[in-house]
């Protein structure tokens, strides 16, 4: 079995045969895959050695002293967060090979084709339509609020492919290719000025069966195990202790005694203690991720993300006072990653707004943890025996 000093010799050969100093920093991810180090509770030949989850801090603590190059683990994070586990679960061996690698190590970003006009906080009844021709899917539709989209290379896809069944039983997943005649990506100009989300129109865009990611009517299922790891990436992220949003307004609290008062320190105390019990909770839960699959407690730790992000951006913009309304800059621009802690107060706050919004409404959040984790009874839902043509819209 594969223990923290076995995981040691195999970095240290690694640093041997590919010194970071003086390796192509591509070069050097894909030997890193290679030698099962990149995620080492992976398999063997897929990026890692069936070790413990655990044990990927040991990899990563000995590469960070090396001054070896990470993946940019930001820019990637749809790839790394969602579609590999995902892959992993349900993908055929061929697309295990063909997908993680390049998707690890950053050459082929990954977006997420789920949400459409029609169909956000209610997913399942999403329109887009895959109708089968011969050994492709015709895919038309419209999806929306897709981050990288313009960026992306591969998607994960959800369409419907049986409208005669209940909304949550006609759905199948797709890995479908960017490039492919009849994708048009639009940019989507947000509060911030910038332009990270997008719209995506497809128009008779051929995927191959073999780019089917688990049974045909069962994407629903293949789904969630996506969703489940989204919440995970996005409110289970590791920090260390005063990281994230509550950094940038300890510092001004810290810097500028000026702007303070008994009121703010109140709050700022109260947010700070808050942060860090999020902080914690967060840990457990990638503990708790060792023994198995992410489940619905994902969803409340999203929820603390959006709050806390809401409430300490609103105080720091309170307390720097009309420094506070300034904005830095209104350029549209489409960026490559999301950067709280790079940008002024005017930025976090109004970026934060939409915290509550992707990886899942606070609405839909609310009655995932009320029902899959509190056991309380779920709300009365009159569509669930209908079929989807015949559903109101």
């Amino acid at each position: 079995m594969t223990d923290a000093a076995e995981l040691k010799r195999r970095t240290a050969e690694l640093l041997a045969a590919y010194p970071p100093a003086t390796t192509d920093r591509l070069d050097f991810l894909r030997a890193r895959f290679d030698a099962g180090l990149a995620w080492v509770h992976y398999p063997e030949g897929l990026g890692g050695l069936g070790a413990p989850r655990s044990l990927q801090a040991v990899v990563d603590a000995e590469l960070e002293a090396a001054g070896a190059p990470d993946n940019d683990p930001r820019r990637i994070g749809i790839g790394l967060g969602m579609a590999a586990p995902t892959i992993l679960k349900y993908g055929t061996d061929e697309q295990k090979q063909r997908f993680l690698r390049p998707l690890w190590t950053g050459e082929e970003v990954w977006c997420q084709l789920f949400s459409e006009p029609g169909a956000g906080s209610d997913l399942a009844a999403l329109g887009t339509r895959a109708v089968r021709e011969g050994e492709d899917w015709v895919v038309n539709g419209q999806k929306v609020w897709t981050s990288s989209a313009h960026l992306a290379r591969w998607a994960i896809l959800i369409a419907r492919t049986d409208p005669d069944v209940p909304k949550h039983a006609g759905i199948t997943y797709f890995l479908c290719d960017m490039t492919d005649p009849g994708i048009e990506v639009r940019p989507l100009r947000q509060i911030t000025g910038e332009a990270e989300f997008n719209e995506v129109f497809i128009t008779d865009v051929r995927i191959p069966d073999s780019r089917r990611l688990g049974e045909i009517g069962d994407g629903w299922r293949v789904a969630q195990t996506t969703l489940n790891n989204e919440r995970v990436a996005i409110g289970g992220m590791r920090l260390p202790r005063e990281g994230g949003m509550i950094a940038p307004a300890a510092k001004t609290w810290r810097e500028r005694p000026e702007l303070r008062t008994h009121d703010l320190h109140q709050r700022l105390l109260k947010l700070w203690v808050e942060s860090e019990v999020s902080r914690l909770t967060a840990e457990r839960l990638r503990q708790q991720l060792v023994a198995g699959q992410p489940g619905p407690e994902g969803a409340g730790m999203k929820l603390a993300f959006a709050r806390l992000n809401q409430e300490i951006s609103g105080l720091e913009v309170e307390l720097r006072g009309e420094e506070g309304l300034l904005y830095d800059d209104w350029t549209m621009r489409r960026p490559e990653l999301v950067d709280f802690t790079g940008r002024d107060a005017g930025y976090r706050y109004l970026r934060s707004k939409g915290n509550s919004i992707e990886g899942g409404t606070t609405e839909i959040l609310l009655n995932i943890v009320a029902e899959r984790v509190l056991g309380l009874p779920a709300e009365p839902r009159t569509d669930k025996d209908v079929a989807w043509k015949d559903l109101a819209r």
